[in-house]
């Protein structure tokens, strides 16, 4: 039997992206996306549990989220979860866990009303590859 790599997530923005580009100039875009559950606990009171959620979204997908979301924006986004490590300037090898955004919707608007994108649309014409752990060393 296969198996699936699929992550959903409907969050907001806990900073503005940060859009960075490998030696090759192609853009990647990094951001955190909150998410919250609620429940009660055993002594019946209300907890809120808010969870971070590392995001890396790569070439034209990176550039349009970098530009276009700001922090507290709400998205929504699709992608699969990626492991990988690295080494930080002192040398120690990090281990990180993040989701590789590769569709993405917007879904504030200035407005104040709901507007969705998919960015397959302009997406098109471009060649959008999954990351490589050699790509960018953060």
């Amino acid at each position: 039997m296969g198996s699936v790599n699929k992550v959903i997530l409907l969050g907001r923005l806990g900073a503005d992206p940060e859009v960075r580009y490998t030696q090759d100039q192609t853009p990647v875009a990094s951001f955190n996306i909150a998410t919250s559950i609620n429940y009660k606990n055993k002594s019946g009171e209300k907890v809120d549990k808010t969870s971070w959620h590392r995001c890396v979204a790569w070439r034209k997908t990176g550039e349009v989220i970098g530009q276009y979301f700001k922090k507290g924006n709400q998205i929504y986004i699709e992608g699969s979860l990626e492991s990988r490590s690295y080494e930080d300037k002192s040398g120690e090898k990090k281990f990180i866990t993040e989701v590789v955004v590769n569709n993405f919707q917007f879904v504030d608007s200035k407005g104040g009303g709901s507007a969705q994108t998919d960015d397959d649309n302009f997406l098109d014409d471009f060649d959008i590859e999954s990351s490589s752990s050699d790509d960018v060393p953060f």
